[in-house]
């Protein structure tokens, strides 16, 4: 019996036992599908102590939470072309910031295609492709996209910082949420979703925020005491990491941050308060997106799905931003909150991948899913959150990180239930060049590469047979 049924069951019972007004068994679920930028875990449903985020950690509490979701590539264009696409870098072509994924496959049809394909109205109101050149994929919508394009530093809203190229890393105007491109985002997306309450709906949102520069009303900076945070650790490099893995943050040393790294207590201290302020100002959007719902009547009608394209890093292993295949660029938060839902404030351990979500929301929508994704639907464990997943998730990333013409190197990297296992291959003939492992059951930070120690040369040789047979071969076992 396919999932929606027991969705909707669930739904039905307990309104039939209260004599209240059903919904009709064949009618269609929305979808509101809202992304983030370089949001990393930093929030309180996935253990964070520091971050305000009440509206997305009460998201959580009536959906089911992702523990271990990743990405595929940690860098925009790649992971969202991947994602949108259901197929993973290799074979879209994409692992840069401009590569159009349909220079590849031409025909591919889309997540949000297909769903308006199947009758859905589709749209986009913010960044859900990427933002540069012609990359928001006319053929996905219904309606044109809005405010998905530019660049970030177009959103400084002081004078002295607006029109001025990448002045500063942080700002902090006392005014309106919607002085910035998210708030303004957050007015269209509540417009869109009362506009189409009698029609079945496909709403991609797509905030700007907490990228650089981090850029929130002054409210939300006063959320929180600088002097008071915790900083970011470790700061240092793994032991014995290659000098591959690392890089030179230039994306951050792009908004005028010179200082030598580590940086400055008082420099480090300005950014996470910066990167904390931009994800409550993110919060209080999702927020509004929720109240929307409510005040439509469509929250039980409404699939919810929030996701962040890739993780981020605030110093630790000596780096800042992303393009690394480290486990806080690789990871990102997830949650998936179907209409009454049964199992509600539920985790799951299970390994997912962002090229999952296609197949996955196909399913939850009844939908048949398309030939040739390379993605596995998670459907399963909304209904069994403790089941047998995957045996692995695979991220991967060139060097140069911002290469030119072909990279010269890529790391592909895989994480099982235990290591994350690193391979620098050479470009053209695939030669490794570095490895890197890392015991996520003793070493959950990666500080320590094991790579070259003895005791594990048994534990990397199955692992590299297993990254060679590649992510078919690690998908679930039906039951």
């Amino acid at each position: 019996m396919r999932l929606l049924l027991t969705l909707l069951l669930t739904t039905l019972i307990p309104l039939l036992a209260d004599g209240q007004e059903t919904l009709a068994a064949d009618e269609p679920l929305n979808v509101l599908f809202i992304a983030a930028d370089d949001l990393n875990t930093t929030l309180g449903c996935y253990g964070d102590r520091q971050v305000q985020t009440p509206h997305i950690d009460r998201l959580a509490a009536e959906g089911l939470l992702f523990e271990r979701a990743y990405c595929q590539q940690a860098v925009c264009n790649p992971t969202r072309a991947s994602l949108l696409s259901g197929r993973r870098p290799d074979t879209i072509r994409v692992w840069n910031l401009r590569a159009d994924f349909r220079t590849a496959i031409p025909d591919a049809v889309t997540l949000p295609q297909h769903f308006k394909q199947n009758g859905y109205h589709t749209q986009a109101i913010g960044k859900i492709y990427h933002n540069m050149g012609d990359l928001d994929d006319e053929p996905s919508w219904s309606v044109s996209a809005q405010l998905h394009a530019g660049r970030h530093a177009d959103d400084y809203s002081l004078p002295e910082h607006k029109g001025k190229g990448k002045p500063t890393s942080v700002e902090s105007p006392d005014a309106p949420d919607n002085i910035y491109r998210d708030g303004q985002i957050t007015d269209l997306a509540v417009e869109a979703i009362a506009d189409l309450a009698e029609q079945p709906f496909f709403l991609a949102v797509g905030y700007w925020r907490p990228h650089l520069p981090f850029l929130a009303p002054q409210k939300y900076w006063d959320r929180y005491d600088a002097a008071a945070l915790t900083l970011p650790s470790p700061l240092a490099p793994p032991e014995d990491v290659p000098a591959i893995a690392l890089h030179d943050s230039r994306e951050l040393r792009g908004y005028g941050v010179k200082q030598p790294f580590p940086l400055p207590e008082d420099v480090h201290r300005e950014l996470l308060h910066g990167y904390l302020a931009s994800i409550t100002y993110l919060d209080a959007q999702i927020g509004r997106l929720m109240q929307a719902l409510e005040e439509n009547g469509l929250a039980d009608r409404t699939v919810v799905v929030f996701w962040s394209d890739h993780g981020f890093h605030l110093g630790q292993h000596s780096l800042w931003c992303k393009t690394s295949d480290f486990e806080l660029d690789a990871r990102v938060p997830l949650i998936v909150r179907p209409p009454k839902y049964a199992r509600a404030g539920s985790r799951t351990r299970g390994l997912v991948e962002l090229v999952d979500l296609y197949p996955s929301l196909a399913e939850l929508c009844d939908l048949d899913v398309p030939e040739g994704l390379e993605g596995t639907s998670f459907a399963p464990l909304l209904d069994d959150p403790s089941r047998p997943w995957k045996k692995a998730a695979f991220t991967q990333h060139p060097r140069p990180a911002y290469y030119r013409g072909k990279p010269d190197v890529m790391g592909y990297s895989m994480r099982t239930d235990r290591f994350r296992y690193t391979e620098w291959q050479d470009w053209k003939d695939g030669g490794v060049v570095a490895r890197e492992l890392y015991d996520h059951q003793n070493d959950p930070d990666e500080t320590v590469n094991l790579a070259g120690r003895d005791e594990f040369r048994e534990t990397v040789d199955a692992l590299q047979v297993q990254l060679k047979r590649g992510w078919s071969a690690a998908v679930p076992q039906k039951k």
